[in-house]
C-alpha cells in the first residue's frame, strides 16, 4: 500500500510539472493581434474551461490550461501565445501576489451574454441609419457572439436575459439624432424617422421621446439589478439628458409637431443622471449639439489629439483596473457626435478612467447604479478620427492591436470576472 502511495504521489508529481498552460502576451510589439486574442479568451470561458486575466502582467495577459484544440484556434485566428509549463504559471501567480506588485490575478469563469441595442430594422438587413457601430465591429472581428434588441425587446423585459448591454449610437432625447439641419431631405433620414414613429404607435406612444424616456428607464432598472452597461457617443449624453427631462418636452417642432418647453432648462433634475450635473441644453433644433455636457471647442489637432489612460491598483481597484487594461496607457483620440466630457459637469461619485487634463475633457468614465455598472465612452470609431454620415466601415484588419477598441473589448469580458448578483 506505501508503494503504490508512493507511485501515485510520483506519478501526480510528473503530471504536474509536465501539465502546460497557454499564455497570451499582450505587450506591445509582441502580440500578433490584441483583439482577436480577446475572443480566444471568451471562447474559452465559454467552452467550460477557467481563463485568468493577469492584470498589469505583460500588458494584461490571458491564461488558460492547454489543450491541441486551443493551440489550432490560436494558429487559426492569428492571435501570439507561448506554452508555458504549470510549475511556470505558478511561480507568475505567485509573484503576481506580492503586495508590492501592482498586478492581479482574476478568474474568468462564465463568458457573458452579449445584447447590442440597435434597431431591429438595421439588424434585418435594412440599414437605414448610414453609420456603422464601434462595439459590434470588433465583436465581429474578434468572433464573440452577440445578440441584437431594440425598443420593443426592452420595454418587453427581455434585457434580464442578458450580462451586458451595449447601447448603438442612439438620440434618446427623440430628436433623431438632430441631424435636422443636414440631412431632413436624405431618404435614409425620412425612412428613419417614419420607422420610428410607427414603432412608438405601435407601442402605445404619441411621440418617440416618450417611448425612448421608457427605454431608458428600463435600462436604468436592469443597471439597478446588476447588469452590465457599456455606451458609446451619443448614446452616452443623450441617456442622461433624457432621464433629466423627464416628464418635459425638450423636442421642437420639426421633431414631434409641437414646441419644446422653454422653460425645460430650468426644470432638469440632474439629480436622476447617471453621470452628468449642472448641464445646458442646446435649444436651437438645427444646431448638431445637444447639450454642454460634449466638450466642442477643443483645442487640439487630430495629430496632437491622445488621452491617456490613469493606472489603477489591480489589487484594490480590479474594476477599473481590469477596464484600463492595455499596452500604452496613451490612446490616439478620436471624435464623434459626442466626442468627450466637460470635467465640470461629470458627477463627483464618478470615476475617470481616461482624460485629456490640458483641455479638462474626460473620454473614458465609470460608475454604479444599485447592483450594476455603467460605462461612458466618448466617441464614435476609435480608428476613424472623424467619421462621416455615408463613410465607409473601419476595417479592423488594418488594426488588430487598436488601444482604443481594447478598451471596448475590456468592457466585454469583464462581467466574466465576478458572480451575478441580481437584485429581485
Amino acid at each position: 500500500m506505501k508503494r503504490f502511495i508512493t507511485l501515485l504521489s510520483c506519478l501526480m508529481t510528473v503530471f504536474y510539472l509536465n501539465a502546460s498552460y497557454i499564455l497570451l502576451p499582450m505587450e506591445d510589439g509582441v502580440q500578433k493581434n490584441h483583439l482577436k486574442a480577446y475572443g480566444i479568451a471568451y471562447w474559452v470561458i465559454d467552452s467550460g474551461v477557467e481563463a485568468y486575466w493577469l492584470l498589469n502582467y505583460r500588458g494584461g495577459a490571458f491564461a488558460f490550461q492547454h489543450t491541441e484544440v486551443f493551440e489550432r484556434e490560436l494558429k487559426t485566428r492569428g492571435v501570439s501565445y507561448e506554452v508555458i509549463p504549470n510549475a511556470q504559471f505558478h511561480k507568475i501567480r505567485m509573484d503576481i501576489s506580492d503586495p508590492e506588485m501592482n498586478q492581479e490575478v482574476i478568474k474568468l469563469e462564465q463568458a457573458p451574454k452579449i445584447a447590442v441595442y440597435t434597431p431591429d430594422f438595421n439588424a434585418k438587413g435594412e440599414q437605414i441609419q448610414p453609420w456603422d457601430d464601434a462595439v459590434t465591429l470588433v465583436l465581429t472581428y474578434a468572433e464573440i457572439p452577440y445578440e441584437t434588441i431594440y425598443d420593443r425587446e426592452v420595454l418587453e423585459d427581455k434585457l434580464a436575459q442578458y450580462d451586458w448591454l451595449h447601447l448603438h449610437h442612439e438620440d434618446f432625447t427623440g430628436q433623431y439624432g438632430k441631424f435636422y439641419y443636414s440631412q431632413s431631405n436624405k431618404p435614409w433620414y425620412k425612412a428613419n424617422q417614419k420607422k420610428m414613429e410607427a414603432l412608438a404607435s405601435s407601442l402605445g406612444f404619441e411621440k418617440v421621446s416618450q417611448l425612448k424616456l421608457s427605454v431608458v428607464k428600463k435600462i436604468r432598472e436592469y443597471v439597478e439589478g446588476g447588469g452590465f452597461m457599456f455606451a458609446m457617443c451619443s448614446a452616452t449624453d443623450t441617456y442622461d439628458i433624457a432621464l433629466a427631462a423627464e416628464g418635459l418636452d425638450i423636442c421642437d417642432d420639426i421633431y414631434d409637431g409641437d414646441g419644446a418647453d422653454p422653460t425645460a432648462q430650468d426644470k432638469l433634475n440632474y439629480d436622476r443622471c447617471f453621470a452628468f450635473k449642472n448641464f445646458d441644453l442646446v435649444e436651437n433644433p438645427l444646431e448638431y449639439e445637444f447639450s454642454s455636457i460634449d466638450h466642442r471647442r477643443r483645442k487640439v489637432t487630430p495629430t496632437t489629439d491622445y488621452f491617456t489612460l490613469f493606472d489603477f491598483s489591480a489589487k484594490w481597484d480590479p474594476i477599473p483596473a481590469m477596464l484600463t487594461q492595455n499596452h500604452t496607457r496613451t490612446v490616439k483620440g478620436f471624435m464623434g457626435q459626442t466626442t468627450a466630457y466637460h470635467k465640470s459637469q461629470i458627477k463627483s461619485d464618478v470615476l475617470v478612467m481616461g482624460e485629456n487634463n490640458a483641455i479638462e475633457e474626460a473620454r473614458y468614465i465609470h460608475g454604479t447604479y444599485g447592483y450594476g455598472t455603467w460605462t461612458f465612452y466618448g466617441g464614435h470609431d476609435p480608428e476613424d478620427y472623424r467619421h462621416f454620415v455615408g463613410d465607409p466601415e473601419t476595417d479592423l484588419n488594418l488594426h488588430p492591436n487598436s488601444p482604443g477598441y481594447r478598451l471596448i473589448l475590456n468592457n466585454v469580458l469583464f462581467p466574466a470576472a465576478k458572480k451575478k448578483k441580481r437584485k429581485t
